[in-house]
């Protein structure tokens, strides 16, 4: 890239934040449009497993004909995935590979695959939610809008980031959260131009979503009653159990997804139907995302043994559901299974005495310090707990909870979930350079205590086949040369291209992160 080439890209960069503001409102409406879609569709299927598992619960001989349904809808599911791999899983890890290394990620056949597979799956009741592929089918959107209208690739991954969040403030009618999401955990930097870009998607998004689902919160608790201050001791082994669920979690998803890998590829979607029988026939409380056990958390009269059941039986079939690959979202499974964490925590401190109002606020805090100790993204967590059920007043608790959680789950050495997948799907043999872009123009931020932080650029050694085109620095857009000090709080405009050995993407963002 010539020196001409370069001083327009940091020119034109001034101009991009009021540019962003426009397309990301274009970007999401459609994105919140089609998450919306989705999620109708999604709670249809829902809906629809409860009835099919009624029915067969109470005609037992049509049993037989549903497993050969499964059997066929699993394998058209496989196909599905084996035409677009994709699709496949929660959505989140791929959409953070296609902003952060480069990925390609083919917004057609992407929509296509969620919506069929996605719609398949809720049918036959596997335990997945719609958030995953919500934030996936959102950056998709935004994707085939944004190679239209945006100037460069940079521009083109920012609005897909707008995307992505407003595909979760569509499913969760949480704009707030959608913001941070894309921040925190897509991300991992607070860049001004991303915050424009999520801000405008989700609020966007989010207007839509409550035009069509109303006003009200996705979680309506009955009443939720602060607990004293004196009481706030509570708060650490609600913080230490819920951490300590997201590591199940984790393990158990990482472990069961290993197992479905030595099937053969279009085996896995229909074991995942057939395994969903007996939990449908005879634990239909964990069917889905897992809405409904949020509720039953809350109640003090549903007793500790049948929270339990449905704690280690929707753990095991989640795990089960989604280590198939099948195209479904695991945040409302963690969220629901942090909430039955805390009830049966509850359920065991009024047994020492603790009155039974405080249970739904147990939930609460456990739902968040659940999401934190899998996923590493606390502030995520905190918010999305304060907007799915309406109330900000908690927000010391849930975040005293979030945090403990999140230093256990460190303390047992636990890798945040949807890192580990991507991971693995690198690891894949499918997924080699040749599903990279040829190039890419990536903005990476430098963290403290990173390798290259407190460096001139001349000292690092840098990726074959990458250039730092532009630093950004506050408000500040600074031309690279090779005496530049890079300071925490950087960001660096990087240009990668295809090379054989190694992904520069996955390089470059190792080497500034601590």
């Amino acid at each position: 890239m010539s020196k001409t080439k370069i001083h327009k890209l940091l020119s034109g960069m001034n101009e991009l934040k009021w540019s962003l503001t426009v397309k990301g409102l274009l970007c999401g409406a459609l994105a919140g449009s089609l998450s919306v879609i989705y999620r109708l569709a999604y709670e249809y299927g829902t809906e629809s497993s409860l009835k099919i598992y009624g029915y067969l619960r109470s005609h037992p001989v049509a049993i037989l004909p549903w497993l050969c349904v499964a059997a066929i809808i699993g394998l058209l599911v496989a196909w599905l995935l084996k035409m677009e791999p994709m699709a496949s899983g929660s959505g989140i890890p791929q959409v953070e590979g296609v902003l952060l290394y480069g990925m390609k990620m083919k917004w057609h056949t992407i929509l296509a695959v969620r919506f069929s597979g996605g719609l398949l799956a809720s049918v036959l009741g596997l335990s997945l939610g719609r958030e995953g592929p919500s934030i996936q089918i959102g950056a998709a959107g935004a994707q085939s809008l944004a190679k239209r209208i945006s100037r460069n690739k940079l521009e083109e991954n920012y609005l897909i980031t707008g995307g992505a969040a407003a595909g979760l403030a569509a499913a969760f009618n949480a704009p707030i959260s959608g913001m941070l999401f894309a921040l925190e955990e897509v991300h991992r930097s607070f860049s001004p131009l991303i915050l424009i870009a999520a801000t405008t998607s989700a609020l966007t998004a989010d207007v839509i979503s409550k035009f069509v689902f109303g006003l009200e919160p996705i979680l309506r608790f009955s009443v939720i009653e602060q607990l004293p201050v004196n009481l706030y001791l509570w708060l650490i082994p609600v913080g230490i159990v819920s951490g300590l669920s997201g590591v199940i979690i984790n393990r158990s998803l990482l472990s069961f997804q290993s197992l479905y890998f030595k099937l053969p590829w279009y085996l896995r979607p229909a074991t995942a139907f057939f395994i969903a029988l007996p939990f449908g026939l005879f634990l239909p409380q964990v069917l889905g995302g897992g809405q409904n056990l949020i509720k039953l958390s809350e109640n003090p009269e549903s007793g500790i043994l049948l929270v339990l059941i449905c704690l280690f039986g929707k753990i095991l079939f989640t795990s089960l559901s989604f280590g198939s690959g099948v195209p479904g979202g695991i945040f409302m499974p963690i969220l629901s299974i942090g909430a039955l964490t805390g009830s049966c925590l509850g359920l065991g401190a009024v047994k020492l005495g603790l009155s039974p109002e405080y249970i739904p606020f147990f939930a609460v805090c456990a739902m968040a310090g659940a999401l934190s100790g899998s996923v590493k993204a606390p502030l995520t967590g905190i918010m999305l707990a304060a907007e799915m059920t309406g109330s900000f007043g908690y927000l010391l608790p849930v975040a005293a909870c979030s945090f403990i959680s999140l230093l256990f789950s460190d303390m047992l050495k636990t890798d945040p979930l949807y890192e580990s997948l991507l991971e693995r799907i690198f690891s894949r043999s499918n997924y080699t350079n040749r599903e990279m872009e040829k190039s890419a123009l990536l903005e990476v931020p430098v963290e403290l205590g990173s390798l290259v932080s407190g460096k001139l650029i001349s000292e690092v050694e840098w990726p074959k086949g990458m250039l730092i085109v532009g630093i950004k620095r506050g408000a500040k857009e600074i031309i690279p040369k090779g005496s530049t000090k890079l300071i925490p709080g950087d960001y660096l405009v990087v240009l990668t291209s295809e090379q054989s050995e190694e992904n520069q993407g996955l390089t470059v963002n190792q080497m500034c992160r601590c």
